[in-house]
């Protein structure tokens, strides 16, 4: 197995949850399909979803709920 970041597309808040009142996209030991939203990315009241990229499961978070992020920072790491 290999160790993969996924990386914020966009400068922004990165939130984990898609509303405050609901639970988290994924948790860390998870298991993620390419396709699966980890967490949204808010930029000027525009949200936009992070994908995971690659299939696997995820290790842990490197940045948490409602935490600035900048592009190109990594936001989780996933065993694929």
């Amino acid at each position: 197995m290999t160790i993969q970041q996924i990386f914020s597309p966009l400068p922004g808040i990165f939130y984990r949850k898609p509303a405050p009142d609901q639970p988290v996209y994924k948790s860390d030991g998870d298991t993620i399909t390419q396709e699966d939203t980890i967490g949204l990315v808010e930029v000027m009241k525009s949200f936009n979803e992070v994908k995971a990229g690659a299939a696997g499961k995820i290790i842990r978070f490197l940045t948490e709920n409602e935490e600035p992020v900048m592009a190109g920072q990594p936001i989780a790491e996933i065993e694929v």
